[in-house]
């Protein structure tokens, strides 16, 4: 198998069951972005600019890589003359290839892997026992070298995010109505105000957008939050709730969903469901949804005394530990799963997807996080937690004042999880164990 040309090879030796269509490349065709994957150095995988989840082939080696904002993963069957390589969004896509060809048999859910974001992922095609998958990082952003102020930092941040949401509107959403799944927190609300900003600076229609706002049984915290921010800068016409009641979440639906069983995500993604599937029943044409994912990442806005595996010099120290996890060279690192927002991002993903919408999170893009990476936490910070925790909030604050002229309102932090219920029904919806989620999961499969 080794010593086969390309041409020899043959076809079916990598199955590529990922939707081209789902790519969505600003700069080039996504012909043009798999050659750059085949052929070009590692770093130029840097140049395309857009979400992307990707395969390469050239003679026995396959090279994948993928953005933040598209889950990928592989597995290699075994065939009669050599390995093949099966790739897709989902481990079910995967498994119901092998069902189909008979190979089912082969199949366990901890046998795929995950591409991680930011890495060309290489496999040799080379036959048993297979090699182990080989990483290079082809975006590196250097940490903490900003030497601007906050207000001239907050705004180079900010004006990248509307940037994103620009060229996401001009090329992939340029007709048709626009939904921001909206709690009324600093991420979400950044996302709204600039992509209300881009509707209005390219002449189109204000009101092709809307802010959809999840309530549970009535709703928690978030509902009224969203209101008062929408209302304060007297843009409440544009709110809208999405209610549904508490019998419609589904923690073990939400397992299968996501294909994960990490608490946190679970329960977001099971909040994600229920506003996806409340939008879809009240507008079954919508296509087009935005979110603030991927904010917390970016500006390490996560209580860190909830989590006994962190301390703020890990945060701080670590280039994108919200982002990417530990690493993948790290022990810590799973076979089965990448780390950090390039693991849970399924909690938004899937549920969006499965449900006929294309999403979009401009905190999620390079560029973005680029200048996140660039803040100098440690020295605006000095190791407090109380100062890290302040900081998202007047960062993004100043960016969206001299973008927009608009004060934005910042409430205290709330998970997306927490806001949309009370605590009470939030209770009785997800159970205490967290063991749980691991044997739902083992389950989908264990027949």
């Amino acid at each position: 198998m080794s010593t086969m040309t390309q041409r020899q090879i043959p076809l079916n030796r990598v199955v590529d069951l990922t939707d081209p269509g789902r790519n969505v490349i600003f700069n080039m065709t996504v012909e043009e972005a798999r050659e750059i994957l085949r052929s070009g150095p590692v770093e130029a995988v840097e140049t395309i600019d857009g979400s992307f989840a990707l395969v390469s082939v050239e003679g026995s080696t396959v090279r994948l890589a993928r953005s933040m904002d598209r889950p990928l993963r592989h597995f290699i069957a075994k065939l009669v003359d050599g390995p093949c390589l099966v790739v897709a969004d989902r481990v079910d896509s995967i498994h119901a290839w092998l069902v189909e060809k008979g190979m089912d048999g082969q199949f366990h859910p901890y046998y795929t892997r995950m591409v991680p974001a930011h890495y060309v992922t290489q496999l040799q095609l080379v036959g048993c026992p297979d090699p182990t998958p080989t990483f290079e990082r082809f975006f590196d952003p250097p940490r903490g070298t900003a030497t601007d102020d906050l207000e001239t930092l907050g705004e180079a941040y900010v004006r990248a995010a509307y940037d994103e949401i620009r060229k996401w509107i001009d090329h992939r959403a340029s007709e048709g109505p626009l939904g921001v799944c909206f709690s009324g927190g600093i991420d979400s609300g950044a996302v709204f105000l600039l992509t209300l900003r881009a509707l209005l600076e390219h002449g189109d229609v204000p009101t092709r957008l809307k802010a959809f706002t999840l309530a549970v049984d009535g709703g928690g915290a978030d509902v009224d939050r969203a209101r008062s921010f929408l209302e304060q800068l007297d843009l409440g016409l544009y709110h809208e709730t999405i209610a549904v009641s508490s019998a419609d979440l589904d923690w073990r639906e939400t397992v299968r969903a996501v294909e994960d069983y990490k608490p946190l995500d679970i329960e977001a993604a099971t909040m994600g469901l229920a506003l996806v599937r409340g939008i879809r029943k009240r507008y079954p044409e919508w296509e087009y949804l935005l979110d603030g994912d991927g904010g917390d990442e970016n500006l390490k806005d996560y209580p860190i005394e909830e989590n006994p595996e962190l301390t703020i010099r890990s945060v701080l120290n670590n280039s994108m530990l919200y982002q990417e996890g530990w690493g993948v060279h790290s022990i810590k690192h799973s076979l089965t799963y990448s780390g950090g927002l390039s693991r849970s991002y399924a909690r938004t993903y899937a549920p969006a997807a499965l449900n006929g919408f294309d999403g979009f999170s401009p905190f999620t893009q390079p560029e973005v996080i680029r200048i996140a990476e660039s803040i100098p936490f440690i020295e605006w910070t000095n190791w407090d937690h109380a100062e890290l925790y302040e900081l998202k909030g007047r960062l993004v604050s100043a960016g969206i004042r001299a973008l927009t002229g608009q004060e934005m309102p910042v409430f205290e932090k709330c998970r997306f999880q927490r806001g949309a219920v009370e605590s009470d029904v939030f209770s009785s919806a997800f159970p205490t164990d967290a063991m749980e989620y691991r044997q739902a999961f083992n389950a989908i499969y264990a027949s």
